[in-house]
């Protein structure tokens, strides 16, 4: 499997990866799909995911049926890396080592939370509709209110996800309004979603130095699934773990 590893600086407990897709494969599932619900084949989703989990080395893996919104599941039981996830929300959030959270991405924006001490973990689906909601704001807060964590003493890294060059939207006054207009470009009528989750991340009480992001434009490059380039995808997945 295709992956790109991030580490934390400081952090010796906590493991990110962002899987990606191999694009000289033929089919979906064989570039390294790893949504069951997208699945050309679910027994190739599950080699996937397997090997992904054998070469990464986390012991379970647990993912949410995204709807993007802004609920965090806490402390999640058992597995789901082998079954298609029924559980609704956009948010995990752990202590327990070697669980693996997975946000599912082929766009949006994955974002890694850890804190400072290696002890708590957090992954947050934040699509457009995430930033105009603030999630990356609420998720933080409800993420340090859960474990009685200082915003300060958390980290958090974005992974591959659409571009501000390449997100645009043609209805950015219906779908974001005046509220996000500091974002949005009218020449090319394209939204910086980078910056915003930046920002609502500084705006939920993370120090910039903590807050990292991982350039790469799911949409320009082939390495990864793009729903606004391909619309029939699959996806790729973002995992953070405590070491176990």
């Amino acid at each position: 499997m295709k992956y790109i590893e991030f580490h934390f600086p400081g952090v010796t407990g906590v493991r990110a990866a962002f899987a990606a897709k191999d694009p000289g494969a033929r089919g979906i599932d064989a570039q390294g799909n790893l949504s069951y619900a997208l699945a050309e084949n679910p027994e190739t989703v599950r080699a996937n995911r397997l090997r992904l989990r054998d070469e990464l080395g986390f012991a379970h893996w647990h993912s949410l049926r995204q709807v993007h919104g802004t609920r965090v599941v806490f402390d999640p039981k058992g597995s789901t890396l082998e079954a298609s996830a029924t559980t609704e929300g956009d948010g995990l959030a752990t202590a327990e080592p070697g669980l693996a959270l997975a946000v599912k991405t082929a766009d949006c924006q994955p974002v890694l939370l850890t804190h400072a001490s290696g002890r708590y973990v957090c992954a947050l689906h934040v699509g457009w509709r995430g930033n105009r909601a603030g999630f990356p704001a609420s998720g933080v807060a409800a993420f340090c209110r859960r474990y009685g964590l200082d915003p300060a003493e958390i980290m958090a890294v974005r992974g591959p996800s659409l571009s501000p060059a390449a997100s645009e939207f043609l209805n950015f006054g219906m779908e974001f309004g005046p509220d996000f207009a500091d974002y949005f470009n009218p020449a090319t009528r394209t939204v910086d979603l980078w910056r915003l989750t930046r920002d609502q991340l500084t705006q939920a009480g993370l120090k910039p130095s903590n807050i990292f992001g991982i350039d790469a434009c799911t949409y320009q490059n082939p390495g990864f699934f793009s729903y606004r380039r391909d619309k029939n995808t699959g996806r790729q997945a973002a995992l953070i773990w405590i070491a176990g």
